[in-house]
């Protein structure tokens, strides 16, 4: 076993009691249902702007272009900055949202944050699906963005405090399973509203997105607050929060969990200067990792596909139809290869995942490029494409797909946020949340154009950068399986770079120098506070 695996060796691991009860299993179905709306807009923007309605009526120069047949240039028919910034304006305005985010989470309540996160993405929802101008549709798309910054900072906080710690990574996995079933709804919704004749299906399909909204409003309301929100908040009696815990975990015995909650709340609350704190060399590897994690997850190419799966289908000469069938089959795939991630993450470990995805996708990647780029040169003209062509190109996009939705998709959301000691969550979490939606936001904004200049060589493009990440992950990410949130400073300090970084005999927090004595009692973290900022994510 290597050495930049990071792992424990001989050393006791801290265990609580408890079980994986049906209470907790359905609470965190019903909460990680809100996935469903952050999924819903991923799949729904690429469909309607592969729609000429849509099209005609709010970007009328890319309608033009589209069905110009004299200039019929596959890869730049769809080159358009006010286009792409109808897609990438949600992640703008979720990278501002998410920075506000995580104090109202901690100050009123996992389930206020949530209830706020859905009332904006109905509303926006309600703007996109009746708007008659361009700016209509932009603000709807801000609106649906402040929605999911406050949604996706409070949902994942809340399954992963109400998971118990052996179970963590498969029910977290539930949201992100429940992003790409709404990925795959909203290529339905999609396929459909298309065919409906008089023009107006885009409506249905940007309108639906309040449905998933009212899903999150009702959640909102009817599940129970996680005994640590009510610690942290202070507005409820410690008994109370402790019969809570007591239901939550299945056991009666939950008093070494809840001494501990108690005292992680007390800590931090004495930690100041907690931005200030991220700069200190020991915290070097968490605050790498917050942000280089996000940054490699957006350059396996993934979102561009998802956004734009469509208008990239019917950019390399699928007909609409055709394009957002496509489209459909590997929203199919999306859903599929999570579900088998659910069942391996906590059996495999992080790592094994993190390498046959990246390998999975460098060699689907390598095929694509060599496929359009075979049968499109350069020029990005062609008469007819053969349906085995066709099946080539869908059936590798969906492998692409698979191979990332059981690696950096959801593991780029919930390996940094099992790393980041309790002093420094929340602004480690604000950094990484932060960076993951301006690097979408950037991706998203410049595919189409990269897509038009750089041709079939977009793929090489994304296939080197997995083989970067792939290199990162080998020798720089330690494996975190099975291992508790408190004994992660074990990890680094074995680790065979970053021990370099970590201090070994003392502990600072809010500036003060504490020895191993009371390291023992403000470091403890129960894994019940654990955060997974699930954002797609995607």
């Amino acid at each position: 076993m290597s050495a930049a695996e990071g792992v424990l060796s001989g050393e006791a691991i801290k265990e609580y009691p408890g079980k994986l009860t049906p209470f907790v299993t359905v609470t965190c179905i019903v909460a990680a249902m809100g996935g469903l709306a952050f999924g819903y807009d991923i799949g729904i923007s690429g469909g309607v702007t592969s729609m000429d309605s849509f099209l005609e009526k709010f970007f009328k120069d890319v309608y033009e272009t589209k069905n110009r047949i004299s200039t019929k240039n596959q890869y730049c028919q769809y080159d358009s900055a006010s286009l792409t910034m109808f897609t990438s304006s949600l992640y703008l305005a979720a990278l501002v949202a998410s920075l506000v985010a995580s104090t109202v989470t901690r100050k009123f309540g996992r389930r206020s944050s949530m209830l706020l996160g859905g009332v904006l993405f109905c509303v926006g929802a309600i703007v996109n699906g009746f708007a008659t101008a361009f700016w209509m549709l932009i603000l709807g798309r801000l609106l649906l963005g402040f929605g999911i910054g406050f949604t996706n900072q409070s949902l994942p906080l809340y399954l992963s405090e109400m998971a118990p710690y052996r179970n963590r990574g498969g029910l977290n996995f539930f949201f992100q399973l429940f992003i790409t079933i709404g990925i795959l709804i909203a290529n339905i919704v999609n396929y459909f509203s298309a065919k409906i004749k008089g023009g107006w299906g885009w409506r249905l399909s940007l309108g639906g997105a309040i449905v998933p909204a009212l899903i999150i409003i009702i959640g909102s309301v009817l599940l129970p607050d996680t005994p640590n929100s009510m610690i942290e908040r202070g507005q409820h009696p410690h008994e109370e929060a402790k019969n809570r815990l007591r239901r939550v975990r299945g056991v009666e015995d939950v008093e070494e969990e809840f001494q501990d909650l108690v005292a992680a709340s007390e800590t931090s609350k004495r930690v100041k200067h907690i931005w200030r704190n991220l700069l200190h060399r020991k915290y070097r590897p968490h605050l790498s990792m917050a942000l280089l994690i996000p940054f490699f997850q957006q350059l396996t190419g993934i979102n561009v596909i998802l956004f734009y799966s469509p208008l990239l289908f019917n950019s390399i000469g699928f007909e609409s139809d055709a394009s957002l069938m496509s489209a459909l089959i590997t929203g199919t795939w999306n859903v599929l290869a999570t579900i088998v991630s659910i069942y391996g993450i906590d059996k495999w470990g992080r790592r094994y995942l993190f390498f046959e995805g990246g390998i999975q996708m460098l060699i689907c990647q390598t095929i694509i490029a060599g496929a359009i780029g075979a049968k499109f040169g350069v020029s990005g003209m062609v008469e007819q494409l053969p349906k085995w062509y066709a099946i080539v190109v869908v059936l590798f996009i969906g492998n692409y797909v698979a191979g990332f939705a059981w690696s950096w998709g959801p593991l780029g959301w919930l390996v940094p946020s099992e790393i980041l000691p309790l002093e420094i969550r929340s602004a480690a979490q604000s950094v990484n949340v932060s960076a993951n939606m301006f690097f979408t936001f950037a991706n998203a904004q410049v595919f189409l154009t990269m897509l038009c200049h750089m041709k079939f060589g977009v793929f090489i493009f994304f296939g080197l950068w997995v083989c970067v990440m792939t290199l990162f992950v080998y020798f720089f990410l330690p494996e975190t399986k099975g291992i508790p949130i408190e004994e992660m400073p074990k990890v680094w300090k074995s680790h065979w770079y970053w021990s370099r970084f970590v201090t070994h005999n003392h502990h600072q927090i809010g500036g003060l120098e504490m020895g191993e004595g009371r390291q023992q009692v403000i470091s403890t973290v129960t894994p019940s506070l654990d955060v997974i900022y699930e954002i797609r994510t995607y």
